[in-house]
C-alpha cells in the first residue's frame, strides 16, 4: 500500500473545514522564521497552539510541558482510523528519522480524538508500533476536545454501530518547539523528505 496516498474525497472535505483558520502562503514582516515558512495563520502563529493536560500511555496526566521537551510533530487522530492516521503518522516517524539522520532530534507525538476507544494502553500501544519514540496521548472528553480548540482541530464523530463508529478529523502535522511553542503546520500531501527539510530549516534559525 502506497503510505502516501491521497485520501478520499470525504476525508479532503474534512481537510477543508479544518483549513479555515490557515491561509496558504508565507508570512513576513519581523518573523526570524519568514525563511522558512510555506503557510501562514490567520491572525498570526500564536493563535495556534499552548497549554493542554491529557493522559500519557503509562495513565499518568501531563502536560505540554512534560511533553514538548524537543522539536516536536503533533498530529490528532485516533487508532482506528482505517486509512489516513496510518499513513500521517507514518510520514511523519519516517521524517523523524530521516532528521535523526542529519542530526535533528525530533519527537513524533499522537493525540487522539477518540478518547472513548483510546484508552491509554491502546494509544501507547500505536504509537510504540509506529515509532519507538512517539508519544501516545489520550484524555477525558474534556482534555481532548480543549486540546482540539488548542490547536483549532476539527473532530466529529460520525453515526455508528457499537464501537464500529468512524470520526471525521482535519489532518494537519503541527511543528511545536519548546521555547517557542507552534511554528508551522504541514499538510498531508507532502512527503517525508519535504516534512523533514522544512522542519530543519526551523531548527536551523532556531
Amino acid at each position: 500500500m502506497n503510505r502516501l496516498a491521497i485520501a478520499s474525497g470525504a476525508i479532503a472535505l474534512v481537510v477543508l473545514l479544518g483549513a479555515v483558520w490557515y491561509v496558504a502562503g508565507p508570512s513576513s514582516g519581523g518573523d526570524q522564521y519568514a525563511e522558512c515558512r510555506a503557510t501562514s495563520v490567520a491572525g498570526g502563529t500564536d493563535q495556534i497552539g499552548g497549554p493542554f493536560t491529557l493522559v500519557n500511555a503509562e495513565g499518568e496526566t501531563v502536560t505540554d510541558e512534560d511533553v514538548i521537551t524537543k522539536p516536536s510533530l503533533v498530529y490528532f487522530g485516533y487508532t482506528f482510523c482505517p486509512d489516513v492516521c496510518p499513513l500521517d503518522t507514518a510520514r511523519n516517524a519516517e521524517a523523524v528519522d530521516l532528521l535523526a539522520e542529519q542530526g535533528y532530534d525530533v519527537r513524533p507525538v499522537f493525540i487522539s480524538v477518540d478518547p472513548k476507544r483510546d484508552t491509554p494502553e491502546v494509544v501507547g500501544d500505536y504509537a510504540a508500533n509506529m515509532h519507538e519514540d512517539m508519544i501516545g496521548l489520550t484524555g477525558s472528553e474534556e482534555q481532548v476536545k480543549a486540546a482540539s480548540q488548542a490547536y483549532r482541530t476539527y473532530f466529529s464523530r460520525q453515526p455508528g454501530d457499537d464501537d464500529y463508529y468512524l470520526v471525521d478529523h482535519s489532518t494537519f502535522s503541527y511543528l511545536v518547539l519548546p521555547e517557542e511553542g507552534f511554528v508551522e503546520f504541514f499538510r498531508r500531501d507532502l512527503t517525508p523528505d519535504q516534512v523533514a527539510e522544512r522542519t530543519a530549516c526551523f531548527l536551523d534559525v532556531g
